[in-house]
């Protein structure tokens, strides 16, 4: 008993933090971090919505169109990236170093050759954001989501110059999943966007 009141006495400041077994703290803020983001492209879309649905504009303006299959091709591009994302994982996860890079440096490329289509066909599209309401809609939603492709390069960059210095292990990899959790957001998005400012 006197044990315990000395160690009682001991303790100063908070208690500690409590802490969730199931989702890890950087996890957890990436998650919240997306929500917040999913968030700001729906303000985006409800104005997609209400030009398409309740003023019932034409979409694209009259005289302009959206380039479906390049778009298309674009999208296979950054699907695609995900799939080697996911092998870069699981190559860590099993200790494969030559997956690990490969993977990672496949996706990094992927993604940069995403962006770069979706600069060339902003360069090739005909029209400007100031054209027309469906115009300012268009490049708000494609270009939203272009800046979180770059920002996800800048994460992918920095994940894929550590997996060549070999910070990454079997049992520690957290640095790869967070970002990479990211990087996924950014493809399923893009999923959105595509099927609805190029196809519906």
């Amino acid at each position: 008993m006197e044990a315990a009141s000395i160690g009682h006495a001991e303790h100063h400041g908070p208690p500690p933090a409590h802490r969730s077994s199931r989702v890890e703290a950087p996890t957890l803020g990436m998650l919240l971090f997306i929500i917040s983001e999913v968030m700001i492209f729906g303000a985006f879309f409800t104005a997609y919505f209400f030009i398409r649905i309740v003023t019932k504009d034409p979409w694209p303006a009259h005289g302009t169109t959206v380039p479906e299959a390049v778009a298309g091709v674009n999208t296979a591009i950054l699907l695609s990236s995900s799939l080697t994302l996911h092998w870069a994982l699981v190559s860590v996860k099993t200790g494969n170093r030559f997956g690990l890079k490969a993977g990672m440096l496949s996706t990094f490329l992927l993604g940069l050759t995403f962006l770069f289509v979706q600069i060339n066909e902003y360069i090739h599209i005909g029209f400007a954001p100031h054209d027309t309401a469906q115009a300012t809609v268009f490049y708000s939603l494609t270009g939203l989501h272009g800046a979180h492709v770059f920002i996800g390069l800048c994460l992918l960059a920095m994940v894929s110059l550590r997996s060549f210095r070999g910070h990454y292990s079997p049992e520690n990899h957290r640095g790869m999943e967070v970002p990479g959790i990211y990087w996924h957001f950014v493809d399923i998005m893009w999923v959105v966007v595509y099927t609805t400012v190029y196809v519906l």
